[in-house]
């Protein structure tokens, strides 16, 4: 079966809408800069859109895009929070003022420290066959920003990704070892990121999939991974 990369993304911020990459580099971390920052309040919860030991939910986070230019992590507005449309560099507490304001809670984007932002992998990843055949079957937007994966691997059979736990594979000069499957919240079933959600996904998915979409992976040997790069399965 040839697979090889679809698409690359990058959210630098944890919870805001991401950027498309053409190339990323991965150390043991993961993509490197991927939810390296979060929002975070004054208890040390991370924004998210789920309440629970490590976040709090403030659905105000998924109003808001992040980006990286010249080294610098900028904060745009989509125009669906305070309809503003601006753009924060982070590290401006102009940024920390206009969350805090909306969100109605002191907070700040704040860089990762002990305690990783990562909810249970370093890099996610889904076939492009499984999203095929969930906008087929199940008449939804498979729009894989729902999911916020990092990797879309070009596959033909669905959830075949799922089948690979416990086995490495080669993408462009990343070496992966792949993990478990990835249990979902309400999250994919949200407006974010630019991918519109109907609201019945995350249903679906405990109806078929036992709640789970995608996997997650760790890096074994860190590289580059490009777009068009070829996958390969390393032989057990």
């Amino acid at each position: 079966m040839a697979l090889s990369i679809r698409s690359i993304r990058r959210y630098p911020v944890k919870s805001m809408g991401g950027e498309p990459l053409q190339s990323a580099d991965c150390d043991e971390r993961g993509l490197v800069g991927d939810r390296w920052y979060a929002v975070t309040d004054q208890d040390g919860k991370l924004a998210s859109g789920k309440n629970g030991t490590r976040f709090r939910r403030h659905d105000a986070v998924f109003g808001y895009t992040a980006c990286t230019l010249d080294g610098a992590v900028l904060v745009s507005d989509t125009g669906h929070v305070s309809g503003a449309g601006s753009t924060w560099t982070v590290g401006e507490p102009e940024l920390d003022d206009e969350l805090s304001a909306v969100f109605g809670v002191p907070v700040a984007v704040k860089p990762e420290s002990a305690v990783p932002h990562f909810d249970g992998g370093a890099v996610s990843l889904i076939g492009s066959a499984t999203l095929d055949w969930m906008a087929d079957r199940w008449s939804i937007n498979a729009d894989p920003r729902r999911l916020r994966v990092n990797l879309v691997l070009e596959t033909q059979e669905p959830f075949v990704e799922e089948a690979w736990s416990g086995r490495e594979l080669i993408a462009g000069a990343v070496r992966l070892a792949v993990e478990r499957r990835i249990p979902r919240c309400r999250m994919i079933d949200l407006n974010q990121d630019g991918a519109e959600a109907e609201g019945t996904l995350l249903k679906l998915l405990g109806e078929h999939r036992e709640l789970c979409a995608a996997v997650y992976a760790g890096v074994v040997v860190p590289g580059r991974a490009s777009v068009g790069d070829p996958v390969t399965l390393v032989p057990r």
